[in-house]
Formats: structure tokens, C-alpha cells, sequence
């Protein structure tokens, strides 16, 4: 269904800086989402590229329950698409999102089904792990995945970003973790993934026990994100550059890197270098080794080298 909803916008991974322009502008031209999606707008600005939007400008885009649904659906199509190699995610409109649409998701946190505490318990338990796939389908997704963050990025837009593997922003966003000032704790991955994005246990702490606003100076120091644009075409623009840098190079290779780094996130040195001698002992014998060293060896870039499709 994806290559249907994808709408080619570049020919191929080398663009000029006009073509990269052109390419934002199609990005951010969005009419509103694809169907049959209501919450995401889904593009291809440039080969092998995707472009997921968040896409509801008017709440801000909020995160109400079809949205909750769809990424999932979304991200599982993208992790069969052999034409996507890379994944750019964004928000439409003013901001990266207002976290969750308290509006919208209230009948299902303050009044679980069940008719006694068991019953409501187990439900509630049900709820919070799907909502927790949400976000993990972007981690299990292969497809290396970069988010690019403008304006407020509040409570579940942290949860989401942290699941990204690479980070970008304005320099006029900031990020907050919510959920302690609407009475919970966060519980759809950001205490369990920001620790291990920013390093820093006391830092995670303090944003998650405080709620205060964390700009992107401090994101940029803390390592929550890797780079800082001045503004979001120019944010885009980066992104786009760094997609087709990803998307040129061996699906194998990127794909097997992408596991790997998380497989060793969790687990210890020894056990992540066996994992990798297992992984390596079947994808060591993939044609890409050979066509990557040739490029290297000639001085082509690997832009020009055609991989088969994974």
C-alpha cells in the first residue's frame, strides 16, 4: 500500500542544493494525510526515501487514538517495503506535536473497561502495552529512521523521538516530558529509552521528575539530538541530505548496523560481539562487500553503485 501512497517527488539519491529545496517543499506541501490514514502523511521526496508527517496542524498535532493505530500500520508496511531503505519522520504545522490529545484518549485512561479491580487492571495493562507498540514499531522497524523536530516536542513526542535512531531540530524547539504534571508517570518508552539516549541518569531525572523544558542548546549538549538547524527548511533539507547518504549505501549493511547497535544497547560487549560474529558469519557473503569495495577502490561515489533490494 505504501508505494501507492509514496508520491515521487526526485529522480535519484544525488540532488543538487535546488533539488533539495524542491524536494522540502514537496515534503511540507502536504494537502493533508493519505489515506487510509487520517494522522500521517506519507510521501517519497526522493528514492528509497520515505517521508512520514505527522499530519494534524490544526490540534497540533496531538496524538489521538487512530494515531496511536496508525503508526503501528505504517511502520509495519514500511519494514516490508523493499522500496524504502530510509525513513524520515516530521510534524505538519506549528510544532513536532503537542503529545497526547487528553481530549480524545480520556474514555480510554479514566474509564478502562472491567467490573472489578482485576478485571480493569489486566485492561489497563492491555492498553498501555499497545500503546507502547506505537513507538516500539519504529525501533523493531530495519529501515534506519531520523526524525526531524521543530517547535514544542511535548510528553508522547519524546516517547517517539527516542525511539528514532537519529535526531535532528530547530533551533527554536524544546522538548518536555509531560506526564507528571496530567499525573502519571510516562509509560510508553521515554523512562526506559531516554537514559540510554543522553547518558546522563541525574539529567533524565530531573526532566522526568521537574517536567521543565529542555531547548535545543541543551538537547544539542546532551546528546538528545546530533545536530541543530537554524530553521525547519533548513532542518529538512539536512534531513534529506542524510537519508540519501543512508539510502545510497548497501541495504545490508545499513539494515545489519541498525539491528546490531540496538541488539548491543541491551545487552552486554561479549554477548553483542557474538551476536555479531553470528550475524556476519550469513551476511559477509552478501555481493554488497564487493561492490562497495570496488567503488571505494575505483573512487566512485556509492551513489552510482546499484544495490538489489532487501
Amino acid at each position: 500500500m505504501l508505494s501507492v501512497i509514496c508520491r515521487s517527488a526526485l529522480p535519484k539519491y544525488g540532488r543538487s542544493w535546488l533539488s533539495a529545496q524542491v524536494a522540502v517543499r514537496t515534503m511540507s506541501s502536504s494537502e493533508g494525510p493519505s489515506p487510509p490514514f487520517t494522522t500521517l502523511a506519507v510521501s517519497r521526496p526522493a528514492e528509497a526515501v520515505t517521508h512520514v508527517q505527522l499530519h494534524r496542524p490544526k490540534k497540533l498535532n496531538a496524538m489521538n487514538k487512530a494515531f496511536w493505530r496508525e503508526m503501528v500500520e505504517c511502520f509495519n508496511e514500511i519494514s516490508e517495503d523493499q522500496d524504502c531503505r530510509v525513513v524520515v519522520v516530521s510534524g505538519a504545522g506549528k510544532m513536532f506535536t503537542a503529545g497526547i490529545d487528553l481530549m480524545d484518549m480520556a474514555g480510554d485512561m479514566l474509564q478502562p473497561e472491567g467490573d472489578d479491580a482485576a478485571r480493569v487492571a489486566w485492561n489497563v495493562r492491555k492498553l498501555v502495552a499497545k500503546y507502547q507498540e506505537t513507538f516500539s514499531v519504529i525501533e523493531k522497524c530495519p529501515k534506519p529512521v531520523l526524525v526531524a523536530v521543530h517547535g514544542a516536542c511535548i510528553g508522547g513526542g519524546v516517547d517517539l523521538i527516542t525511539a528514532c535512531d537519529i535526531r535532528l531540530c530547530t533551533q527554536d524547539a524544546w522538548f518536555q516530558v509531560k506526564e507528571v504534571d496530567i499525573g502519571l508517570a510516562a509509560d510508553v518508552g521515554t523512562l526506559q529509552r531516554l537514559p540510554k539516549v543522553i547518558g546522563s541518569r541525574s539529567l533524565v531525572n530531573e526532566l522526568a521528575l521537574t517536567a521543565r523544558k529542555m531547548y535545543a542548546d541543551e538537547a544539542k549538549s546532551s546528546g538528545l539530538v546530533s545536530r541543530v538547524f537554524p530553521d525547519k527548511d533548513a532542518m529538512m533539507a539536512g534531513a534529506l541530505e542524510m537519508a540519501g547518504e543512508i539510502a545510497a549505501r548497501s541495504p545490508v549493511a545499513v539494515q545489519g548496523t541498525k539491528l546490531n547497535l540496538i541488539y548491543s544497547r541491551d545487552h552486554s560487549v561479549a554477548e553483542g560481539l557474538d551476536y555479531m560474529a553470528t550475524w556476519n558469519m550469513s551476511m559477509l557473503q552478501t555481493q554488497d562487500v564487493m561492490k562497495s569495495a570496488q567503488a571505494v577502490m575505483e573512487k566512485k561515489s556509492l551513489k552510482e553503485t546499484l544495490f538489489s533490494k532487501l
